[in-house]
């Protein structure tokens, strides 16, 4: 019997994660990460570090973009249109959620 192989993450989203970070949990290279602030998919917070901070909530949308081009071998242009649209997704689910608990707390 196969036990499912389970990912689960812990992420506050108003933390940040430095490059060298977002490259290890992400399986992608500082390079391609830097390439994808040049496409304008990854936008890095401005601070006066050494090493490029972003907001640790494109974590989750870059790794499942991540996982998608190694497993359909996408370029990384794709990964751009896939960020933009697993973002989307991600803001909606997230509004959702509050829309759902604010409805909820009205009719209890």
């Amino acid at each position: 019997m196969n036990t499912p192989h389970v990912e689960w993450i812990w992420l506050d989203e108003r933390e940040s994660v430095g490059l060298t970070e977002l490259s290890r949990v992400c399986g992608m290279s500082a390079q391609e990460l830097n390439e994808l602030v040049d496409y304008g998919a990854l936008s890095p917070i401005v601070s006066d570090q050494p090493e490029r901070l972003f907001n640790a909530e494109v974590v989750i949308p870059l790794r499942a973009a991540g996982r998608m081009r190694t497993d359909y071998d996408l370029d990384l242009f794709t990964v751009v249109l896939l960020m933009d649209s697993l973002t989307r997704i991600s803001t909606l689910e997230r509004r959702v959620r509050t829309l759902e608990a604010t409805v909820g707390h009205i009719h209890d």
